[in-house]
């Protein structure tokens, strides 16, 4: 009985060294409801980036992404103007909105349009939905105009493929369209020529900084990162073959120049309601008849 007791003891122990070496290297989250890009990022230099010097910076760590989540979003109801020393920060992974307040393009206009220095950042940890814009107004993150854009394609790859874009910035805001994809009808082309139409709707309204959120990780993987290796190519793939989306994707380059965009990626069909509104739209679009 006693050898029963010392096993039983011993496991006790060794159960509770491994839960401690577990905890050590559990994964934190580092949640910024005020600073210069709110939002969770996976490390604390990430973090710090966003706080260090930033007056009345609010900050928090937490072994769950949920409860950190949760701690920036408890800013929802308050308004504020947008932060001036916003940048692109190196590593930034997920970004909420600094506030639920709404500003017109007027507003915005009037806000320091100053551009960030860095390169374009793929945004890679699922997002929730942004508050919505009426009667025209636009959606802001910090002094970015919020979008969102999605594609897709009935019976893709073949004959009778039928494709649709779509465009996203708030209930009832008159610059969302539902449009037949032109041309080759596939679910990749909807997809970076949805993004067109944004960049096209925006540079229309004078919108010099964007946030385009698409559950496309080609068509941003293509715009921030393979582009510049098809260039050097001569737009040629790894194995010799031709890009078969180039004079999309040369579409799409073309629009963002004189463009400050963020591409944040946002998880499809995982009931975030600007991405289900976008898709919804895109698939009126496929129904469309071509000549529309």
């Amino acid at each position: 009985m006693l050898g029963i007791q010392n096993a039983f003891s011993s496991f006790r122990l060794l159960c509770s060294a491994v839960g401690g070496v577990h905890g050590a290297f559990r994964r934190m989250f580092y949640a910024v409801r005020t600073g210069r890009k709110p939002g969770v990022y996976n490390t604390w230099d990430e973090c710090k980036e966003q706080v260090d010097r930033f007056p009345l910076a609010r900050y928090k760590k937490f072994g769950s992404e949920k409860d950190a989540w949760e701690f920036v979003r408890k800013e929802s109801g308050e308004t504020k103007a947008p932060p001036t020393q916003a940048t692109n920060a190196a590593g930034l992974h997920s970004v909420m909105p600094q506030s639920k307040g709404k500003r017109t393009l007027n507003q915005a206009q009037s806000s320091s349009t100053a551009k960030a220095s860095s390169p374009k950042r793929t945004k890679l940890i699922d997002l929730t939905d942004l508050p919505s814009s009426h009667n025209g107004a636009f959606t802001y993150m910090g002094d970015s105009a919020v979008v969102y854009t999605d594609g897709c394609c009935s019976q893709n790859g073949r004959l009778k493929a039928q494709a649709g874009i779509g465009v996203y910035w708030g209930p009832g805001h008159p610059l969302n369209l539902a449009e037949r994809l032109e041309g080759r009808q596939t679910n990749q082309r909807a997809e970076i020529q949805a993004a067109c139409r944004a960049l096209e709707q925006a540079q229309a309204k004078n919108i010099t900084k964007l946030v385009l959120y698409t559950d496309s990780m080609f068509t941003i993987n293509g715009i921030t990162k393979w582009i510049h290796s098809w260039k050097r190519k001569g737009w040629k793939l790894s194995n010799g073959q031709n890009v078969i989306n180039r004079e999309d994707f040369e579409k799409l380059d073309k629009l963002t120049r004189g463009l400050d965009i963020n591409w944040m990626h946002i998880p499809g069909h995982a009931g975030f309601e600007g991405n289900e509104a976008a898709d919804k739209l895109s698939r009126e679009g496929a129904q469309k008849s071509s000549d529309q």
